[in-house]
C-alpha cells in the first residue's frame, strides 16, 4: 500500500474543510483591508499584478498537470467549463482591472465558485495532497479575485455589466452544448446531469433543470447587482437634492 492509498480521504466538513473555510474569510478579510488601504495607488496595482500572477501560474500549473497526468482523455481537459474559465478571466481582470473581465469575475465567481466551497466534491486523498492543495487553491483563489476587486479595490457591478455577462454566458452555453453534442461530453453539466448526485437533481429532468437553473442564476446575478445600483441612484438623488435652492 503505497502513501497516497494510505492516506485518509477527504471529507466534507472534516476538519481539513473547516480549516480551509477559516482560511478563505480570513483572506477575504485580509485583501478587503489591503485593497482598501491602497485603493487607487500605485501599491494597489502591483499588488493586483502579483494577484493575476499567482492566480494564473496556479491555474496553468493545475492544468498542465491534468494533461500530463497518464488517464487523462484530451476531450475532457479542455478548459470549456465555467469554473476553468473563471479562473483566466479572473486573472485578466487583476491584471487590467477591465469591465466586461470584471462582471464575469464578479457574477461568476461569486455565485458558481461558491458551491465548491460549501459543497465540494472531492474524491483525493485530504491534506496535504496535492490534489487537495490544488482543488482548494482555485476555487479559494477566484472567490478572492471577486472580492478584493469589489470590496477591496472598489469596483461595483452595474445593471449593464450584469446583461454583458448574461450575453457571454449564453453564448458560452450554447458553444459547450453544441461541444458536448458532436463530442459526447458533458461541459456545463447542459446536456445531462452528472453521474454524482447534486442539487441539479432537485430540478427535474432534462432540459428543465437547465431552465430552472438558468432562471435561479439571472435571479440571483439580479441580487448581486441591485444594492449597488440603488445605492448609486440614492447618491444621486440627495445630490440634486442638495443643489436645489432653498
Amino acid at each position: 500500500m503505497d502513501a497516497t492509498t494510505a492516506q485518509e480521504q477527504f471529507t466534507a466538513y472534516g476538519l481539513s474543510h473547516w480549516v480551509v473555510l477559516a482560511v478563505f474569510a480570513l483572506g477575504c478579510l485580509a485583501l478587503v483591508l489591503t485593497g482598501r488601504a491602497h485603493r487607487h495607488t500605485p501599491t494597489e496595482r502591483r499588488t493586483s499584478r502579483t494577484f493575476g500572477a499567482v492566480l494564473l501560474t496556479i491555474h496553468v500549473g493545475a492544468l498542465g498537470y491534468t494533461v500530463s497526468s497518464r488517464d487523462w482523455d484530451l476531450l475532457d481537459t479542455i478548459p470549456l467549463h465555467l469554473s476553468d474559465l473563471a479562473g483566466f478571466v479572473a486573472a485578466y481582470a487583476l491584471f487590467t482591472h477591465t469591465r466586461w473581465a470584471y462582471a464575469l469575475t464578479y457574477y461568476w465567481c461569486l455565485t458558481l465558485s461558491p458551491q465548491a466551497l460549501f459543497s465540494p466534491v472531492l474524491d483525493a486523498p485530504d491534506f496535504p495532497h496535492h490534489e487537495f492543495l490544488a482543488f482548494w487553491a482555485l476555487h479559494l483563489l477566484v472567490i478572492w479575485a471577486a472580492v478584493y476587486l469589489t470590496w477591496g479595490v472598489g469596483l461595483h457591478p452595474t445593471w449593464r455589466d450584469y446583461r454583458t455577462t448574461v450575453k457571454i454566458t449564453a453564448s458560452w452555453a450554447v458553444l459547450a452544448m453544441a461541444f458536448n453534442s458532436v463530442t459526447g461530453t458533458n461541459y456545463g453539466y447542459l446536456n445531462r446531469k452528472p453521474a454524482t448526485g447534486s442539487v441539479l437533481d432537485a430540478l427535474g429532468p432534462w432540459p428543465w433543470y437547465v431552465v430552472i437553473e438558468v432562471m435561479l442564476i439571472l435571479a440571483a446575478w439580479a441580487l448581486l447587482t441591485w444594492p449597488w445600483t440603488r445605492r448609486t441612484r440614492s447618491d444621486h438623488y440627495r445630490d440634486s437634492v442638495g443643489d436645489l435652492p432653498n
